[in-house]
């Protein structure tokens, strides 16, 4: 059975020198082709985008980084409850303050397995998969832009690899691993 209730408040977040810290993912599928064109990743994945609660800005699940948890667990749990879809992390993308400085984004790439057709907040948020060029156009900060380079980096990176088959490039990763292609 699927919980569909959002965490709320912040008496458990995290922070760090007085910036909360948040965790999140960019959720990516490959496009169903016959053929995916890994040497063009805009052309080969889609991107998935939620609108925000408090308005129709379009942006990445993520949100506050809970003490019980880890920050996988938590970027999972936003994916969850923000977009409603599972997957299998491949990797660290990296860490962006927000322009306000009170925030540090901890974000990862995803690759979706599951997409759900009910979550938490689907009453709240709607969800849209796009290629990353629209990603780049809605999303209106600039750490998500640079989320995407490294979204795009990182499976470039791994689709290049020798004995890697297109859907299954990428080795999902733990926190203190190393992408690698068994």
């Amino acid at each position: 059975m699927v919980e569909l209730v959002s965490r709320r408040g912040r008496t458990l977040q995290r922070y760090n020198s007085g910036c909360r810290l948040v965790a999140g993912c960019i959720p990516y599928r490959f496009k169903k082709t016959d053929k995916p064109s890994l040497g063009d990743i805009d052309q080969a994945i889609e991107v998935m985008v939620v609108s925000s609660q408090k308005g129709r800005e379009l942006m990445f699940p993520k949100g506050g980084w809970e003490l019980d948890e880890s920050m996988q667990a938590a970027a999972a749990r936003e994916a969850f409850e923000e977009a409603g879809v599972r997957g299998k992390f491949e990797g660290k993308l990296g860490k962006w303050p927000s322009k306000e400085q009170d925030k540090i984004h901890h974000m990862f790439a995803m690759r979706v397995t599951e997409v759900l057709p009910q979550w938490p907040e689907m009453n709240a948020r709607e969800r849209k998969w796009v290629s990353v060029a629209e990603a780049r156009e809605v999303c209106k900060h600039a750490w998500m832009s640079e989320a995407l380079d490294k979204l795009q980096e990182l499976l470039s990176t791994s689709s290049e690899q020798d004995n890697c088959s297109a859907q299954h490039a990428l080795t999902p990763l733990t926190e203190n691993s190393i992408l690698s292609c068994t």
